[in-house]
């Protein structure tokens, strides 16, 4: 199994797009990546405003690389670009599982 962390920080004033955008993106990857997602979730973060975090788990390499290529991660990664939606670079980071309770 592979994790995903993704941080992504607001640009001033665009929390509530941001929001939406990402909220949008967890519904997708439901409907269209059953199975190879098995979790997909979006958090914000409790001390620092604006601060969205993905805990994303895909089945194996072969699933995070389709996710990265659908129709609708190109979709966010266009509206958060255009949107003016990021207040920067994010943050992504891979793990491998080693072990866990499920």
């Amino acid at each position: 199994m592979i994790t995903i962390l993704a941080k992504l920080q607001a640009a001033p004033g665009k929390e509530d797009e941001l929001r939406a955008a990402l909220t949008a993106m967890v519904g997708q990857v439901k409907t269209a990546e059953a199975g190879a997602v098995p979790v997909y979730s979006l958090h914000t973060s409790d001390t620092e405003p604006g601060l969205f975090l993905f805990y994303e788990q895909y089945r194996d390499a072969d699933a995070l690389a389709a996710h990265g290529k659908t129709d609708h991660m190109g979709a966010m990664n266009q509206k958060l670009k255009e949107g003016g939606l990021l207040g920067g670079r994010p943050v992504i980071e891979r793990y491998t599982q080693v072990a866990g309770v499920a």
